[in-house]
């Protein structure tokens, strides 16, 4: 289309414009003031620009550098206003209101410059708009139609950009420099949004352009493939390959993120039932139209080839796998469970839910195991990464869960993180928080690694304690010593708002010269005056809120450091209101709702006792059975009873505890000894090797629902697909619910949220119809808060009184010896997510495509250890072999690595000690011995023949299934 047209799908493009707020909400004060524009009263606060008035006021301004989602920039020259008793044309996107201005947005004059503006731009763009990917959905494109421009009488001969190299290292999009406008857009976003600095305007004047870098290759520079600056560019210059590929989108439908717990709302552009490209929600409450990598480009394993589709069965693993129909798969697992029961009792079979599932279909999981088993062997694998953030905060604050919302950090005067990375485990959180951090706030981090938190472009932290692993009670408890000794608790929230004789018996703890820093810095490895320095920086800065992540929680004392999190919070009176907190990082999309949903063996929905008789009354009324009293086993427990033949079934949906557990080993006995497993997921994971059923799973493309994420937030999850499968994965728990004898007759997710609200009290309120009108619902919600509870405990806790609760340190079991010396540590990176199975079959393998061991100079150099060797890893439970990367992000005397890649066995070797409250898995302290080696460990060739054979066994059900067709 040229250039100087304007139809119907451009005057769409345009009203589509004329809704975004270019307003900078922390500019605005509450004084209003009247202005006129094209002889229109207008109304706005002080501060407002004259675009966002103009806006306000339903009159549009052309505008190309101009976005809803950075700050005003003034550079594209065609938002040119006349302001009477000025001169000249001032840019209407940096201009403020001032009381009685009048201004003209649209004169012969100001028409006269716009094109001439445009003319310039268009002087050195190429006019293939036919062919080109954006063509409708280009803002170059609308602006040139708006503006009139009819011919461009200069600029094709001499010098110019047109036959500029694209840049296609990136594997989801293009860098088409000849189609830049230099509007900065692209590297505002990197900035302003994301926070990486990664582009940059090389050259002044005509020679200007976008450098990733130092004019590298964008995989060859700092950026971090958010897509902001693909999200932010009005032109073709940075494109979605599938665009490209794949044309403009028809529809869209909003859902939310599957990866990880921040829990960002997309939109899912589609043509017919295909993903087109997937848009960060700029409403969107948790992420506000920002990405990571994996939630904005990393979604291609939905339609990936290894997705199983169709039921299979076997009667014994080393049996070939056999294509069944559903009805068939589903009574065969059926009367194997109802056999195993009459064989070894009611109590030998089990269920385990999964974080990446919905609350529908996890609620439908845990009932299925309570109504249908008649027992309460269900776990799930939240357990094993947050359950000491469950039972730390129910105990000290009421209740299980986080007390803010992410747009709370904006308010933080000083933030402390422990254990957690949210630059690479929760990315689009991580950048509000550097965002903050670049106002002024401090930081202290509080971990054994120097991780991109400690120190990025324009973020460094103000205290980093490089404590040793295993020992994070000690610094709570060491910190709270100096704020207390040094009289910096707030005495006055401390009387009205805690538990008085608690806290004299914390103090007089806490107090004790053994808990000072001084005495825990043996025990830590940090110095005292740094101890001192962030404890007073915490208690004196302002508003202080805590973050924490997987490092705190997966420790033997896991919840005693919950604990001692909140404790400090308490002390200094930094809970209930904006800006401070306790905040755990979780680490899948719906870990929060996993707990919230009663997966556990202990607890109903909304984490009550199966022992009250009253909550249980309820249950049992609703589903019309009897539940049994007593609690039933954790999945440690299921392994132990595996291994003496009193626990033989299993349903397991959407969890790999092969790849996930720590002592792979003990898990893999435990499966083998087992007489059926069924396991529910959309590829034939490492526990599938194991199983005897295998049913299809759907992806979060293809099915309806809700996540629930870190902050509480419940959000919809909605269809954009069919199911691959033919069933999405709460309709198999109801077949086979139905297969067992029990009817669960839903016939949409909502009747599921329903009967969840109706008997959850913290979920009274809640109903789709609701996340409809709000768009998403924080919990609590009822009839005390019935539009959600963004911030929790403001009057009061939960519990009433908070309870401070002593946090004796007690060193973890898994000790350093001669034989053992070095302490090994887990975590995740950017681009990878948990253990892989995703990820690992997107693009983003090119960025991480192995898991890697990290290890101090000084450790390799002692063990003649050099970047890339490889190099055995043996601990107590068994040995692995790595490739090394030498590096100071990790201290002498600690290694590091992530556990994405199941050939890695980064759990073959973590042991099962476990946290004293709730067996959740100490792994991160595993004593270990590394040495350079010429081969795989002995586990790793054992897991390549297992592997081959499985393969084996599919490919001989594939030929049978030929053989078949042939005949």
């Amino acid at each position: 289309m040229r250039p100087g047209r304007i139809g119907q799908q451009e005057k769409q493009r345009m009203n589509q414009l004329n809704e975004i707020d270019y307003g900078t909400p922390e500019r605005l004060s509450e004084r209003m003031i009247t202005l006129e524009i094209d002889g229109v009263n207008v109304d706005v606060p002080a501060g407002t620009s004259v675009m966002r008035a103009a806006m306000d006021a339903g009159i549009s301004v052309p505008k190309l550098c101009a976005t809803d989602s950075l700050e005003p920039f003034g550079s594209c020259r065609l938002c040119l206003v006349e302001i009477e008793g000025r001169r000249g044309y001032p840019a209407s996107c940096t201009t403020p209101c001032e009381p009685g201005m009048k201004v003209r947005t649209q004169t012969p004059k100001l028409a006269d410059i716009r094109r001439g503006v445009m003319e310039l731009y268009i002087s050195d763009h190429p006019l293939d708009c036919l062919t080109c990917p954006t063509n409708g959905n280009c803002e170059l494109q609308d602006m040139a139609g708006v503006t009139g421009l009819r011919e461009v009488r200069y600029g094709y001969e001499g010098d110019n950009h047109l036959k500029m190299k694209k840049d296609e290292s990136n594997p989801y999009f293009t860098y088409d420099p000849s189609k830049c406008i230099v509007c900065n857009r692209c590297v505002r976003a990197c900035e302003e949004t994301q926070g990486t600095f990664a582009l940059t305007i090389d050259g002044r004047g005509f020679e200007s352009r976008v450098s990733a870098g130092q004019m590298d290759s964008f995989m060859e520079s700092e950026c971090v493939s958010c897509g902001a600056c693909v999200q932010a560019c009005p032109t073709a210059t940075l494109t979605e390959k599938t665009v490209i590929m794949m044309g403009q989108a028809e529809h869209s439908k909003i859902t939310t993120c599957a990866y990880c717990g921040v829990g960002c709302s997309f939109k899912a552009e589609m043509k017919g039932n295909e993903v087109v490209r997937m848009v960060p929600h700029k409403d969107g409450k948790a992420n506000h139209g920002h990405s990571c990598v994996k939630g904005r480009f990393a979604w291609g394993y939905a339609t990936h080839k290894d997705r199983i589709t169709k039921p299979m069965i076997r009667s014994k693993i080393t049996d070939p796998w056999r294509e069944v129909s559903w009805d068939e798969a589903l009574t065969y697992a059926a009367s194997e469970f109802r056999r195993i029961q009459a064989k070894h009792g009611k109590d030998s079979i089990g269920g385990i839910t999964s974080s990446r599932c919905t609350n529908e279909e996890t609620y439908l999981v845990q009932k299925l195991v309570r109504a249908a088993f008649g027992n309460n062997n269900v776990d799930t694998c939240a357990r094993v990464c947050h359950s000491p953030t469950g039972y730390g905060l129910k105990q000290t604050l009421g209740e299980s869960a986080g007390t803010q919302t992410f747009d709370s950090v904006m308010q933080s005067d000083v933030i402390m993180i422990i254990g957690a990375n949210p630059a690479s485990g929760h990315p689009v959180f991580a950048s509000q928080m550097k965002r903050r951090l670049r106002q002024g706030a401090k930081l202290i981090v509080v971990d054994p690694r120097t991780t991109e938190m400690v120190k990025s472009p324009h973020v460094e932290a103000d205290y980093h304690l490089k404590l040793r692993p295993g020992t994070n009670v000690a610094v709570v408890t060491a910190l709270a010593h100096v704020i207390l000794s040094e009289g910096l608790e707030q005495v006055d929230f401390i009387a009205e708002r805690c538990d008085r004789q608690s806290y004299a018996d914390w103090k007089a703890f806490v107090l004790r010269p053994d808990n000072s820093p001084e005495a825990m810095e043996a025990i830590t490895g940090i110095p005292a005056a740094e101890m001192r320095g962030a404890a007073r920086l915490f208690a004196t800065a302002g508003n202080g809120a805590i973050y924490y992540g997987l490092g705190v929680t997966e420790h033997a004392q896991g919840s005693t450091t919950v604990i001692g999190i909140a404790n400090l919070a308490m002390a200094t009176g930094n809970v209930g209101r904006e800006g401070v907190g306790v905040n755990p990082l979780r680490g899948q999309n719906n870990v929060q709702g996993a707990c919230d949903m009663g997966s556990f063996p202990h607890e109903l929905p909304g984490y009550r006792h199966i022992s009250d008789s009253i909550a249980r009354a309820q249950f049992e009324q609703a589903w019309g059975v009897t539940l049994a009293a007593e609690p039933g086993l954790r999945i440690p427990n299921m392994f132990d009873a595996a291994m003496d033949g009193s626990f033989m079934g299993l349903y397991c949906e959407g969890e790999d505890i092969v790849q996930s557990d720590p002592n792979t080993q003990h898990v893999t006995a435990a499966l083998s000894n087992m007489e059926c497993i069924v396991v529910q997921d959309i590829f034939l994971n490492e526990t599938a090797k194991y199983a005897h059923v295998f049913l299809p799973g759907s992806s979060f493309l293809e099915k309806d629902g809700t996540f629930t994420n870190a902050e509480r937030r419940i959000s919809r999850v909605r269809k954009v697909m069919p199911a691959k499968a033919g069933l999405s994965d709460w309709e198999v728990t109801i077949a086979l619910a139905k297969a067992l004898g029990y009817e669960m007759p839903y016939k949409h997710p909502s009747e599921i949220m329903d009967e969840i609200a109706a008997l959850t009290p913290t979920f009274h309120g809640v109903s789709y119809a609701k996340l409809e009108k709000l768009g998403s619902i924080q919990w609590p919600c009822n009839d005390a808060a019935p539009d959600g509870t963004p911030i929790m405990h403001i009057d009061e806790f939960v519990r009433g009184k908070g309870k401070f609760i002593n946090t004796q340190y007690i060193a973890t079991d898994e000790k350093v010896t001669q034989k053992y010396p070095l302490i090994l540590t887990t975590g995740r990176i950017l681009s990878q997510y948990n253990v892989g199975a995703q990820t690992r079959r997107t693009e983003n393998v090119e960025w991480h495509s192995e898991d890697r061991l990290e290890i101090h100079p000084h450790d390799a150099e002692d063990r003649g250890i050099r970047e890339d060797d490889w190099v055995g890893i043996e601990s107590r439970a068994g040995q692995t072999v790595l490739r090394a990367t030498v590096t100071e992000r990790v201290q002498p005397g600690v290694v590091y690595t992530t556990f994405h890649f199941p050939e890695s066995g980064a759990n073959v070797i973590t042991t099962d000690n476990s946290d004293w409250a709730t067996n959740c898995p100490e792994y991160k302290v595993t004593a270990v011995q590394v040495m350079p080696v010429a081969q795989p460990s002995e586990w790793q060739q054992q897991y390549s023949r297992f592997n081959r054979e499985q393969l084996g066994l599919l490919a001989g059900e594939a030929a049978q299934l030929a053989d078949a067709v042939s005949k």
